[in-house]
């Protein structure tokens, strides 16, 4: 048996369900190195530098890096 939300009446909107007229925008959680040479302007080898001093905080799966988003985002907030 499927649960049914009635949706005709304010307030009883199912929370999966994006507002009307508003699409869904994933956030991003992250991203490979390369994207974030595009993203941020920064070359490949400083990224490095700063993952090393630990000013961008990256998670390894398997042989591939990806760099946390909001890490990105915090070294621009602060500089």
């Amino acid at each position: 048996m499927t649960k049914r939300t009635d949706t005709s009446q304010p307030g009883n909107r199912d929370q999966t369900e994006p507002a009307e007229g508003k699409a869904e925008t994933p956030e991003l959680i992250c991203v490979r190195v390369a994207t974030a040479v595009k993203l941020t302007g920064i070359g490949r080898s400083t990224l490095y530098e700063l993952i090393n001093s630990g000013d961008i905080e990256t998670v390894k799966v398997g042989r591939s890096t990806f760099i946390l988003y909001r890490s990105l985002r915090r070294l621009f907030e602060k500089h």
